[in-house]
């Protein structure tokens, strides 16, 4: 089913910006979610005060239902393959680029794997907001990478005056168009600004874990996760196709992830859509309805610095209005393009919600 597809996040920035810190944040945060890694060095990734050492070639446990890989990038498809073994159940893949990457051709060869058990998770590009002025000097790339960025992580806000890390954030949101971009302090950012979080058997969502009372105080107030919004809309009124492909191809800026159901009514009332958008890409899943169910769309949108109230009304405006307001077949072309086929490509082959090359 396209739903357990397992999405691949790439993870890029510049020596210093403070990746790998953001990586064992996640990880020390996996709680229940499985995690799979990919790096180009084990050297860094520590979890509960233990140094993983290995070498290219390798992978080992980190011992909280998380693995890495210590990869080439030549070797990215291969152990993808490894990765997404039904047997390991992983929920999750960050691949962690080398700060001298090239995240485009990172992203490429995401998008470019013939592996239907995966599907693009995003680009997450991190800055260190206090060296951001110099490392454009050093690296005139920095802005082209920005622009193909989903989500930027403006990291070390901590060490940086206000009004200084304003002007870093608006030129990084200038010079990063269309992507989420969130201030963070040592990396903590909430895991569910980048992918779903499993809550473990028996544990509530929203309590405190025991990595949370591990890593205390400190983590939890001194170092807070960045801020982002988060917009559920529910809905037993189906949605007009041609008025949310319209929504979702002017989706506006900072909004990064959208996920889950959506009913066309009689579009097609033997399936609902299960989509997946991350930045600019995009992915329908249609499914039978499951027996019984109510047939509802259910969405969960999450940004930052997003117009919430406009988002709503944008949304509800994409319902149909009544029996004169039904879709003919036609309708569903849109929302078709971004839907695989059974060789895992588009129904079309152009794709303007990708990261354009």
């Amino acid at each position: 089913m396209g739903t357990q597809q397992i999405p691949v996040v790439v993870l890029a920035g510049f020596l210093g910006s403070g990746k790998t810190t953001l990586l064992n944040h996640l990880l020390r945060s996996a709680r229940g979610t499985r995690i799979g890694v990919m790096v180009n060095d084990f050297g860094d990734i520590g979890i509960d005060a233990m140094t993983v050492a290995g070498q290219v070639g390798s992978t080992v446990s980190l011992g909280n239902g998380c693995l890495c890989c210590a990869v080439d990038a030549s070797e990215l498809d291969e152990y993808l393959e490894v990765l997404t073994r039904p047997e390991l159940g992983l929920d999750v893949i960050v691949i962690e680029a080398s700060g001298l990457a090239e995240p485009q051709e990172l992203v490429r060869m995401v998008l470019a794997s013939e592996n239907q058990r995966i599907v693009y998770g995003g680009l997450v590009q991190v800055v260190d907001a206090a060296e951001f002025h110099a490392t454009r000097e050093r690296h005139p790339e920095t802005d082209r990478h920005l622009a193909l960025a989903d989500l930027v992580v403006v990291n070390k806000a901590d060490r940086v005056a206000g009004q200084d890390l304003v002007a870093v954030r608006d030129t990084v949101a200038r010079l990063a168009e269309r992507a989420a971009v969130v201030t963070a302090a040592h990396g903590r950012v909430d895991p569910e600004l980048l992918f779903d979080r499993v809550v473990p058997d028996g544990e509530i969502e929203g309590q405190m874990s025991i990595e949370d009372i591990l890593y205390g105080d400190e983590d939890l107030h001194a170092h807070p996760h960045a801020v982002y919004e988060t917009i559920s809309h529910a809905s037993a009124v189906p949605l007009h196709p041609r008025r949310l492909m319209a929504f979702l191809d002017s989706r506006p800026e900072g909004l990064y992830r959208i996920k889950g159901f959506v009913d066309f009514g009689a579009a097609d009332p033997a399936n609902r859509y299960a989509v997946h958008a991350v930045g600019r890409f995009l992915r329908f899943y249609p499914e039978p309805w499951p027996a019984g169910e109510e047939r509802l769309t259910q969405l969960v949108l999450i940004g930052a610095a997003v117009d919430v109230p406009a988002l709503r009304k944008n949304l509800a405006a994409c319902e149909q209005d009544g029996p004169q307001d039904t879709p003919d077949e036609q309708s569903m072309w849109g929302v078709l393009r971004y839907v695989q086929n059974s060789e895992g490509e588009p129904s079309e082959p152009s794709e303007p919600s990708e990261p354009a090359g």
